[in-house]
């Protein structure tokens, strides 16, 4: 990553607490089922295993290397393979979260995908939300199949499971995950009314493209990177 780690300190812990708490009262998961992990210098640290959210202290949240050891008094959350292939292989992702958001685990127990039916099924970096092969929760090999049904998108879906994404840090991670389930949930009422009209790829690339500097201001883009939304002229 570009910038510097943050540490594995207080702040940060309490900040991966904060985020596990709002995904129940966001609705997108339910009692203690999901995790959450954040990037830290030298590692990640991600929710234990086993222990209510609304019971959770800053040493409870379980540090882990990218060698996939881990230090602390508790063991972390049974699905760390899959936040740990992640942070392997997605050097942009600084937080994880896993839900069991309703509507997107309602259409990956049907094993059906996400596809284009809205233009901000982009949100998540491509031009549908795939659905990952089924296998045993906490298992290599749905680490394996996550990393496959994601592919260069920030989230998908688990099949038989839930759902899964990715973001620069906890904010964004968490906002994703409220915006798959949203489209989850869209795509699962447009079905019961009838059969939607899917975008086609060519418009799907032009969204993606528009994608590349959406909902950021210009003081926020890197010098000479293009704009890629048209804005009316400024008054000065």
């Amino acid at each position: 990553m570009s910038k510097a780690l943050p540490p594995d300190d207080a702040v940060l812990r309490q900040a991966v607490i904060d985020a596990a708490q709002a995904m129940n009262g966001l609705g997108i998961n339910q009692g203690k089922s999901g995790n959450v992990s954040a990037r830290c210098d030298g590692g990640f640290l991600i929710t234990p295993s086993g222990v209510p959210y609304e019971d959770l202290t800053p040493d409870a949240i379980v540090f882990m290397t990218l060698e996939g050891r881990y230090r602390g008094t508790l063991v972390p959350s049974s699905e760390w393979r899959m936040h740990l292939s992640i942070y392997q292989e997605r050097p942009a992702a600084g937080a994880v979260v896993h839900t069991h958001a309703p509507f997107c685990t309602a259409l990956a127990c049907l094993r059906e995908r996400i596809p284009a039916f809205h233009y901000m099924v982009a949100v998540a970096g491509g031009t549908s939300i795939e659905v990952a092969d089924y296998a045993t929760f906490g298992t290599g090999a749905l680490s394996d199949a996550m990393m496959a049904a994601l592919g260069p998108r920030r989230a998908c879906l688990l099949a038989n499971h839930g759902m899964i994404a990715f973001g620069a840090d906890l904010k964004s991670a968490l906002g994703l995950t409220v915006e798959v389930e949203s489209l989850a949930r869209q795509y699962w009422h447009v079905r019961m009314m009838g059969t939607p009209i899917i975008l086609d790829e060519a418009e799907m690339a032009e969204v993606l493209r528009r994608f590349a500097t959406y909902g950021r201001q210009p003081k926020d883009l890197a010098p000479g990177t293009p704009q890629a939304l048209e804005f009316p002229a400024k008054l000065d």
